[in-house]
């Protein structure tokens, strides 16, 4: 499908105000015009979801603003990818996409709580695990040709991110997010997504080698891409991890909570990579912002799968998250075999009697 609206290099903000507001209301005009230049020259303004139609276009645009749902794209990153190269530089580009809160809230049943339940659960293995399941993916976009798919904030921002282009703002409205992004680099050349219920994270592990730690997923695809972005948008809590943290699935704080999503790290400890006590493997960006002291003492260890914070019992802080580190691979140093078979059994006392759990 296309509907080519406006392709133009004079400035002319009145028809693109008459033309957005047609397709998609006032309030969208309004939202783009205070977070970007509507009236630089070289926009193109679509209604596509067919990637195709905007390889036709011609090159260098300052921006493509797509009035069309990014849910009914069957090649999503195809077609980031193609808008990316359509742009010059720091190029902006404007997208909307249904979340599945939004979708919830539209089901067939309305506010009866027990139907309106049971349909969206029907609704979410069809439209958002099919398209991701190896067997079934064939037999879903055979059926649907990819229209309405179920996506969450979290991957179309991350696959917006993946593709090349930095996250500016993004604005709800009638069941609708509207995203303003612009180009910063170009996509990225090996994608690898964590889609399945067991991923791969690049953690730090002894002497600075970057090593892939098993989990169990707690977050939606394409969540990896957004560290950097969720940590500008809201910082670090008090507990050492993203505040406000929309990438969480909403099972995932019950598996964090135990542990659960920590179970394949055992392959890990098998493969060499950790071991069952030690301090736990964290990114090289939160590695950066750790004291320099601790930096030093955490290469000289294996990373572990129970943090010296349980087998301490103390709270789940950053400041005393870092303090128990400190505290263990000072005492490592000093009696490295027996250690970490001390902080085992402390751990596992605090968690079966003192109800330790994570933080």
């Amino acid at each position: 499908m296309l509907t080519c609206i406006y392709d133009y290099t004079e400035r002319d903000t009145t028809m693109l105000k008459q033309l957005i507001t047609e397709k998609s209301g006032e309030f969208i005009y309004d939202f783009l015009s205070k977070n970007m230049d509507t009236g630089m020259p070289d926009i193109c303004l679509v209604a596509t979801t067919d990637e195709f139609n905007i390889a036709n276009r011609r090159d260098n645009y300052s921006a493509i603003i797509n009035l069309s749902k990014v849910n009914d794209i069957r090649y999503i990153n195809k077609f980031f990818i193609r808008v990316n190269s359509k742009l010059i530089d720091d190029g902006k580009f404007v997208c909307c996409f249904e979340t599945i809160a939004s979708r919830q809230r539209k089901t067939w049943f309305g506010k009866i709580p027990v139907l309106k339940s049971v349909f969206f659960s029907f609704e979410f293995i069809f439209f958002r695990i099919a398209p991701k399941v190896w067997g079934l993916k064939k037999i879903y976009f055979a059926l649907t040709k990819g229209r309405n798919r179920l996506l969450s904030k979290a991957e179309v921002l991350g696959r917006l991110v993946c593709c090349g282009f930095e996250i500016l703002v993004f604005e709800p409205h009638n069941n609708l997010t509207y995203v303003i992004c612009k180009k910063v680099k170009e996509p990225d050349e090996n994608p690898n997504p964590s889609y399945g219920p067991i991923f791969k994270m690049n953690r730090m592990g002894k002497n600075g080698k970057i090593i892939g730690v098993y989990k169990v997923r707690t977050m939606h695809a394409y969540a990896e891409y957004l560290q950097d972005y969720i940590l500008r948008l809201n910082g670090y809590s008090e507990t050492g991890k993203p505040a406000n943290d929309f990438r969480l699935t909403p099972w995932g704080g019950f598996l964090r909570k135990y542990w659960l999503d920590e179970l394949p790290q055992l392959l890990n400890v098998l493969k060499g990579e950790m071991k069952l006590v030690g301090v736990r493997p964290i990114s090289e960006r939160y590695f950066n912002d750790i004291p320099k002291d601790l930096q030093e003492l955490r290469l000289k260890q294996k990373p572990g799968c129970i943090p010296p914070y349980v087998a301490l019992d103390r709270r789940g802080s950053v400041e005393a998250v870092l303090q128990a580190e400190r505290e263990y691979l000072l005492e490592k140093t000093k009696h490295p075999y027996s250690t970490d078979m001390r902080y085992f059994f402390m751990a596992i006392f605090n968690i079966i009697f003192r109800r330790k759990r994570s933080a």
